[in-house]
């Protein structure tokens, strides 16, 4: 199949005008965009997670990373039955059962810290991750067909824009209820194993977590069933229904953009997770703070993330969303050289900073892959979110580099090297991205009426 090329950066122009939000639809529109606050409370909740458990299971950097490994390694293995399942039954049917999974593996919990053991919790973070996977699967892509398709990435980065409010509060709860604060120092830690009071001290560690997860799987639970009572209109370039209309794997080898984004995403989430995760252990080895102030430090990047998100999803208006995307990895780059040569406090601000310009990365990088996939769309979309497998890998490697030079600075190498690739992406994206930026010939219009949709 030929793709036509891009002649340059003329998607401003071609969105000027346009609506960016589906009309007569926005009580759904509304209740769509509150899973993406979902999804980011509960993945920063792993940035807690990779510090509580290698305090309570006496965790190595490396291992402590598994906490992501199991979380993201869920959104690599569910995003192709989620996109199949969402081919045959639609976009609701995929958002109600990844709700049910997402909730279900966080009410996993209980049981996994009666047990004392890691390994229930890595199984708890993949039904999390499963869940997730589910979801992102079939909201992105949902997203940036629902309403015009000209204004596919302003929307999607707007749906994105109330993802760092999640992460925010998702590492505030995990601040004040999963960190007690309490930090034990080896000579604390020898007494109390010869004292025979360890045990009993890292369990009370571990069952911090019950109720947070529990309260957070309870309400997703509810939510699951609210959704469940919607009606969704049918997208036109879904072709429910219709004995040709769904696409297939093999045509998707003939989307270039979509197989660029899918490589830039493995290195744009790996890099984000990187970021994140160690930011803790960073600050912990060449600042003087303790975890719950270090854990403040994620909540300012994620602030950060939130600015950039709304300063820059207007911007897209003026500059081609590939060029600012382009732009953003370079400047995330010079960061990241600041924050592996000076370790410091001159390193973590540069971490936090980052934030800002990854914030339109995940979701300008989704709308441009999917632009020109048509009935395709789904399957696509599942790719694009198998691509986060990237923050499943590029933490281990961090970890690595970290625990056999001793130094997390140098680690920070890993998400550097990711940034050049976004980067790179970001510029090269027009060349391979069709005109004028149509997730299909007829994306956006929408089949509203009763009987046509769930």
């Amino acid at each position: 199949m030929q793709v036509p090329t891009s002649t340059g950066n003329k998607t401003p122009e071609n969105a000027k005008g346009v609506a960016v939000f589906p009309v007569g639809q926005m009580a759904l529109f509304v209740l769509v965009t509150v899973l993406f606050f979902l999804w980011g409370m509960s993945n920063n909740l792993t940035d807690i997670l990779v510090q509580q458990f290698k305090k309570s299971f006496e965790l190595s950097t490396f291992s402590a990373q598994l906490v992501s490994t199991a979380n993201f390694t869920g959104y690599f293995c569910m995003a192709i039955p989620a996109a199949l399942v969402m081919r045959k039954w639609g976009y609701k049917v995929g958002m109600v059962s990844g709700l049910c999974l997402f909730g279900s593996g966080m009410v996993l919990f209980w049981p996994a810290a009666v047990s004392g053991q890691y390994v229930p919790f890595l199984v708890a973070l993949f039904a999390v991750g499963c869940g997730a996977s589910i979801l992102e699967t079939a909201a992105n892509p949902f997203m940036a067909q629902f309403g015009p398709a000209p204004t596919s990435e302003r929307r999607l980065n707007f749906a994105q824009s109330f993802n760092p409010p999640g992460t925010i509060l998702g590492v505030w709860i995990g601040r004040q209820f999963i960190f007690s604060g309490i930090e034990k120092t080896p000579d604390e830690v020898a007494q109390m194993k010869a004292a025979g009071t360890y045990a009993a001290y890292t369990h009370s560690e571990i069952m911090r977590v019950v109720p947070t997860y529990i309260a957070l799987g309870s309400a997703v639970l509810l939510f699951a069933f609210a959704l469940s009572r919607r009606h969704f209109p049918r997208m036109t370039s879904e072709h429910e229904g219709d004995t040709e209309g769904h696409g297939s794997f093999g045509a998707l080898v003939h989307y270039p953009q979509l197989w660029l984004a899918v490589g830039a995403n493995v290195l744009n989430v790996g890099a984000q997770i990187c970021l994140w995760s160690n930011l803790i252990f960073y600050m912990k080895q060449y600042t003087p703070v303790g975890e719950k102030t270090a854990a403040n430090y994620i909540i300012y990047s994620l602030v950060a993330m939130l600015l950039g998100r709304f300063v820059s999803t207007p911007l897209m208006k003026f500059i081609a969303p590939s060029k600012l995307l382009g732009f953003y990895g370079v400047f995330n780059v010079l960061l990241m050289v600041v924050a592996v040569t000076r370790p410091g406090w001159g390193g973590a601000y540069a971490i936090v900073a980052a934030s800002f310009f990854l914030s339109i990365m995940f979701p300008t990088i989704f709308a441009l892959g999917l632009k020109g996939l048509g009935e395709s769309t789904k399957l696509g979309g599942s790719m694009l979110v198998m691509a986060i497998v990237g923050g499943a890998v590029f933490p281990l490697i961090l970890g690595a580099i970290a625990r056999g030079s001793g130094s997390m600075a140098l680690g920070y190498i890993v998400p550097l090297v990711c940034y050049v690739g976004v980067a790179l992406y970001g510029f090269a994206a027009p060349l391979v991205t069709p005109k004028p930026g149509n997730t299909d010939p007829e994306a956006g219009a929408l089949v509203a009426e009763r009987g046509q949709g769930f």
